[in-house]
């Protein structure tokens, strides 16, 4: 949607996430990630820590049931998303006002991790075409791929 911010963060859970299904039957899965900036002190010849920002996320749907199969506290992450502010009643009586990372891509950082990638079924393109149809991408056997096989790879035609 045009008017959003957008932004990239990379940093490291703060717990394990934690997954929840809504009053309406939807999916939504909560962390926090801390980033925290490292500056070269050319004085003292070392790398210091600056201050952390913590930032309460969330996931819905699909990304929300792979972000708690996947991650864990520690995890160094990269994840892209929406900023967006919203605000309720404290039990106090007090307003407040938080801002949360509406996310849409996450993945694990691979600076110092490596990872094993496992394409999901419910994973196809959603988009439809000019006829109102859409394309779902048919299920792949996982366990029928020999190793090295490329989990990205597509059918040759799509099936409308």
């Amino acid at each position: 949607m045009a008017g959003e911010t957008v932004i990239t963060i990379v940093g490291n859970l703060t717990a394990d996430p934690e997954t929840r299904t809504t009053q309406n039957g939807g999916t939504v899965c909560n962390f926090t990630i801390a980033s925290t900036p490292r500056q070269y002190n050319s004085q003292s010849g070392q790398w210091e820590d600056g201050p952390a920002l913590f930032l309460r996320c969330s996931a819905w749907r699909d990304l929300a049931t792979h972000c708690a199969q996947s991650l864990a506290k520690g995890m160094r992450v990269i994840a892209q998303g929406r900023l967006q502010q919203r605000s309720y009643q404290a039990q106090d009586g007090s307003n407040r006002t938080v801002i949360e990372l509406q996310v849409d891509e996450i993945g694990p950082s691979l600076k110092y991790a490596t990872a094993q990638v496992q394409k999901m079924q419910s994973g196809g393109y959603q988009g439809g075409n000019a006829n109102g149809g859409g394309y779902q991408q048919q299920p792949q056997q996982a366990q029928q791929q020999p190793q090295g096989a490329d989990p990205w790879a597509a059918p040759a035609e799509p099936e409308f």
